[in-house]
């Protein structure tokens, strides 16, 4: 074996186990394991973990914050309007440097997979995604990436987007995406859907749309994404993010569409970090999260992930970006604290995400990539509750990133 994990915790075993592997791959998951190895990692009883997988950062827009003006209503007309000023003049070699901090920090916090957002449309044409297939060839050794086309002006009310779409996908791009609630009308809304569906199906690519991000209850372009996924055969290949106006939805209707969500095999991502700050705006108090109805896609049987969805930038001030930092907010925001729920929070970061990705071999059993993340706890509960320094990731059995903290109380306690 070329590298032996010792003394691991990992999540469904009861005693530390060491994790053997060879080359880029795990070969073996036992206590006590007698091989030897060209070099050991000793957890010291901490948990290790399949490394984080972010299914939804708008990377183009990363780190804008720091050259912006504010966004002084916060709202989300206002930092699609603060955006499209830089956007007119996107440079892709600039695009890439500020999404490659990102994705860099991204990686030191245990995040070996990323799905990055590249705003296409006649506002800044394809700069944005030649930018991030930058980023995506020049971290291809340290971390997966997929790049998404997405039309952040629409596509029927931003006429030449569907083509700028396409040659997104000529230039590289590995998943279609969609925004159905910003068009005009309900109508138009589906042809948008439609639109996705034509391109995803001629590049054999999936879909990730971002659906009713809208405190209005009246926006439900998600019943008709689930019923268009059901009808295309797409089942497993769709994402949709945010779905906030579902909190807004009358407890009959939601119903039926969660069960429609659930038929279609549709990807839920709750981003509850931004939903939380853009959300209900109008509200008076007391004030919705904003957020889709986690628990009940959950118990739906719904696959549901939380993502990092922006970094700084005219849509959300703060951000690392960090998964374990992500999940701490969903376990709040959707009340998932009880200790099996803590358990499905970290799936909505690592396991869901994977499979909403359908990243071949992810996971922590013999045959698996090695992609793996020492955290500075010894549990689940510990690590979402302290938010500790990720000691060591590894990236296909190579370490990419660790992480050495001292820390020291100076004064002793009153006697």
């Amino acid at each position: 074996m070329d590298l032996v994990i010792r003394n691991a915790r990992v999540r469904g075993r009861s005693e530390p186990v060491d994790i053997g592997i060879s080359g880029e791959r795990i070969e073996a998951v036992a206590p006590r394991l007698a091989a030897s190895a060209g070099r050991e990692i000793d957890a010291g009883g901490r948990l290790v973990s399949p490394a984080f997988a972010n299914l939804h950062l708008h990377a183009d827009k990363s780190l804008l914050g720091e050259v912006m003006r504010p966004n002084v209503s916060g709202t989300l007309p206002e930092a699609i309007e603060i955006t499209n000023d830089f956007k007119r003049h996107y440079d892709p070699q600039e695009v890439a440097q500020r999404a490659g901090r990102v994705v860099e920090a991204g990686i030191r916090n245990g995040t070996t997979f990323f799905r990055l957002f590249a705003d296409v449309g006649t506002i800044g044409g394809v700069r944005p995604a030649e930018g991030l297939l930058l980023v995506r060839e020049r971290y291809r050794d340290l971390a997966e990436i997929q790049v998404v086309a997405f039309p952040q002006e629409g596509l029927v009310r931003d006429p030449g987007a569907e083509a700028l779409i396409q040659q997104a996908m000529d230039l590289g791009c590995d998943v279609v995406g969609g925004l159905p609630w910003y068009e005009y009308t309900d109508d138009e809304a589906r042809q948008h859907i439609d639109i996705c569906f034509r391109i995803a199906e001629r590049y054999g690519r999936d879909i990730h749309m971002l659906v009713d991000d809208t405190d209005d209850p009246n926006s439900r372009s998600l019943e008709y994404l689930a019923l268009k996924t059901m009808r295309a055969g797409y089942q497993g290949r769709v994402a949709a993010s945010h779905c906030g106006a579902m909190a807004a939805y009358n407890d009959v209707y939601a119903a039926k569409v969660i069960g429609m969500v659930a038929e279609a095999g549709i990807t839920i991502s709750t981003n509850t970090q931004i939903n939380l700050v853009c959300s209900a705006r109008l509200d008076r108090e007391p004030r919705r999260r904003g957020t889709a109805r986690v628990k009940e896609l959950l118990a739906a049987g719904v696959n549901v992930v939380s993502s990092q969805d922006d970094v700084n930038d005219p849509y959300y001030p703060f951000g690392k970006p960090d998964q374990l930092e992500v999940a701490l907010f969903t376990a709040h925001t959707a009340q998932l604290t009880l200790p099996h729920e803590l358990e499905t929070v970290w799936d909505m970061v690592t396991t869901n995400a994977a499979r909403a990705a359908r990243l071949d071999g992810y996971g922590l059993e013999p045959g698996c990539w090695a992609d793996l993340v020492v955290i500075d706890a010894p549990s689940v509960h510990e690590a979402l509750r302290l938010q500790p320094p990720r000691l060591h990731v590894l990236r296909r059995g190579r370490e990419v990133a660790r992480a050495s903290v001292t820390s020291e109380l100076l004064a002793s306690p009153a006697s």
